[in-house]
C-alpha cells in the first residue's frame, strides 16, 4: 500500500501571515502523525515565506516517522541539509516569484550541478528525491546521477480541465511511474493531489507515496486536522 506523506508548509504560512508564533507546524506534524501520516514533509524556501530554519530543526526532533526536506540545490540549502540530516531530501525547483513549485526539476540542463549535490546528500546518508515532470527522458538522467527516489510531479493532471488533457496527462504519470519502477528508483507522487483526484491513482502499484499538503491544511480548517488526515489516509488505503 502506498504511503502518505503530509506537508505542513501552509500552517506556517497562517502564522507567517501575521508574524506570530502560531499556528505551529510541529505541532501540526505531531498530530499528522497520530492520524497516520508516513512522513512529514517541509519546503525550506530561500525567501523563508513559510517554514523557518527552526522549525526545520525542531521537527528533526520531534518526528517520529520520516522527515522529507523539499529544497533547492543551492550551496546554502546543502550546508542546512547536511547540519540538519532529514531521512530525505527532495530536490525541487525554485523561483522567487511563483506562488508554489511550478513544475519539475530540469535534469538534462543543470545535471551536473544535480549530481553534486546528490553525491554530497547520500554520502552523508540522506536518500535523495528528485521533483521532475513525467518525462521519460528526466527520469533517465536522475538513474544516471544516482538519485534514490523520484517524486513524478501531477500538477499538470490535477489543473486539467478537460476530460482528453486529464487523461493525455495521467497518462504520462503511469509511463513515468513504470519506467522509474523498471530502474530501480522509488516512485513518489506529488503537487494538486486533492480528495478528488486521488482516486485515479488506484491500481498504480507503482506509486510508493503521495506527498500532499495544500488540500489536507485546506480541508483541516473545516474538519481539523487529524480528520483530514485520516480521510486521505483512507482513500489512499482505498487505491
Amino acid at each position: 500500500m502506498a504511503e502518505l506523506a503530509v506537508n505542513v508548509d501552509h500552517v506556517a504560512t497562517l502564522r507567517q501571515a501575521r508574524g506570530i508564533n502560531y499556528p505551529d507546524p510541529i505541532a501540526a506534524a505531531v498530530t499528522a502523525e497520530t492520524a497516520g501520516a508516513d512522513a512529514i514533509v517541509v519546503h525550506l524556501r530561500e525567501d523563508r515565506r513559510h517554514i523557518q530554519d527552526r522549525d526545520v530543526r525542531l521537527l528533526r526532533q520531534v518526528v517520529q516517522s520520516r522527515l522529507i526536506l523539499e529544497m533547492a540545490a543551492t550551496s546554502e540549502m546543502l550546508g542546512f541539509a547536511l547540519d540538519v540530516k532529514p531521512d530525505c531530501v527532495t530536490l525541487v525547483p525554485e523561483k522567487r516569484e511563483e506562488l508554489t513549485t511550478e513544475g519539475g526539476l530540469d535534469l538534462i540542463t543543470h545535471q551536473d550541478g544535480i549530481r553534486e549535490a546528490v553525491s554530497s546528500l547520500k554520502n552523508a546518508h540522506i536518500k535523495v528525491c528528485i521533483f521532475i515532470d513525467p518525462d521519460l527522458d528526466q527520469i533517465k538522467v536522475a538513474h544516471k546521477i544516482d538519485a534514490d527516489m523520484i517524486e513524478i510531479h501531477t500538477g499538470a493532471f490535477c489543473d486539467a480541465t478537460t476530460e482528453a488533457q486529464k487523461q493525455k496527462e495521467f497518462s504520462r504519470i503511469v509511463d513515468a511511474a513504470k519506467i522509474g519502477t523498471k530502474l530501480n528508483l522509488g516512485v513518489n507522487a506529488g503537487h494538486g493531489i486533492c480528495y478528488n483526484t486521488i482516486k485515479a491513482f488506484a491500481g498504480l502499484t507503482e506509486i510508493s507515496e503521495f506527498s500532499i499538503g495544500h488540500s489536507i491544511i485546506s480541508r483541516a480548517v473545516l474538519t481539523g486536522l487529524d480528520q483530514a488526515v485520516r480521510d486521505m489516509k483512507q482513500l489512499i488505503k482505498e487505491l
